[in-house]
């Protein structure tokens, strides 16, 4: 059946149906604002705020519940912390062709918290070289693989040459991870040893927070100077300043009320922790960014992975055992 024109011109399949809601975007236009759009809907600092607070909120919690009631409970999650951001980096590594073994990696972050919860700062010493000379031996054979099975000498030779030379590249980001995630981490096991060690921890990780809140919202609203803008572009000097002088207050807090210690010892440890939280940071921003990607995975809500949240710790950890011990050489000489 033929069209039937309508009133004003055309036919009546002409005529667009009524608007029965929003419609998919189809053109590449279309696409780009959509995703604009989503975007913009965002916080200015590129992460889903409710979100980043929520999944914080209760790591802090589970955090804190085995630091204070189940000791071993936090020795647990050290380990399984560590685990996760190990495997996050080793995954990352694939970008730029660089295959991690997981094996020694992952012996590494039970074997390190371990030693340190039941040796101490010594064995943590020694369970950190065995953790290196095993992920060096493991690559090594790994590497070498069964190349001396009914081969001959030369074809055995060239084996070991290349097998090697792949495995340089390999044995030093091993090493990177290792010491970077499951060493730095198990300071805060050290940290029990102490006295005051539960509440240290409990001030560091207040003060990570306060690093972290208070550089945010005076980042966004007044952050104008960027501190790297080749690693951080959103890391401004502003926030900075703001979590510089929003941490010493909390930490002057800290030390009053919970380490039972002058106010004045919470500034000593806020300008450790920001210095060392900021760093870790961009660090963590520097790696990502040698790797081309954006996150080191998906895992945690608004924050990407654990390590993008494991990131402010990792540095703040050893910080804080080493200005623990500081400030004790200073309450007790001043």
């Amino acid at each position: 059946m033929p069209d039937q024109p309508d009133p004003v011109g055309g036919t009546a399949a002409q005529v667009p149906p009524a608007d029965s809601g929003p419609r998919a975007p189809r053109t590449r236009r279309e696409l780009r604002a959509a995703e604009q759009a989503a975007a913009a809907s965002k916080s200015k600092a590129g992460r889903d705020l409710p979100a980043a607070i929520a999944v914080g909120l209760v790591l802090l919690g589970a955090v804190l519940v085995g630091l204070f009631w189940f000791p071993l409970a936090l020795l647990a999650m050290v380990v399984v912390l560590a685990g996760l951001g190990s495997w996050e980096v080793a995954r990352a590594t694939s970008h730029v062709r660089t295959a991690v073994p997981l094996t020694p990696v992952l012996l590494a972050c039970a074997l390190l918290p371990a030693a340190a919860y039941f040796g101490g700062l010594q064995a943590l010493g020694f369970a950190y070289l065995g953790s290196l000379l095993l992920a060096v031996l493991f690559r090594i054979m790994q590497a070498l693989g069964f190349a001396y099975l009914g081969s001959l000498l030369l074809a055995v030779l060239f084996r070991i040459m290349e097998g090697l030379k792949g495995a340089s590249a390999s044995i030093m980001a091993s090493v990177f991870i290792i010491s970077w995630v499951p060493l730095l981490l198990s300071f805060a096991v050290l940290l029990l040893a102490d006295e005051k060690g539960r509440w240290l921890i409990a001030s560091m990780l207040l003060l990570v927070v306060a690093n972290d809140t208070f550089g945010y919202i005076v980042g966004v609203l007044l952050g104008r100077h960027p501190m790297a803008p080749k690693v951080s572009p959103k890391k401004s000097w502003e926030g900075f300043a703001g979590s510089m002088l929003g941490a010493m207050v909390i930490g002057a807090l800290c030390a009053q009320y919970l380490l039972q210690m002058p106010w004045w010892t919470g500034l000593i440890l806020a300008v450790f922790i920001v210095v060392a939280a900021t760093t870790g940071d961009l660090s963590e921003s520097m790696v990502k960014r040698e790797l081309g990607i954006k996150d080191m995975s998906n895992l945690l809500p608004g924050h990407g992975g654990v390590m993008d949240r494991l990131d402010s710790v990792l540095f703040s950890v050893p910080l804080t055992y080493l200005a623990s011990h500081l400030i004790d050489w200073v309450t007790t000489y001043s």
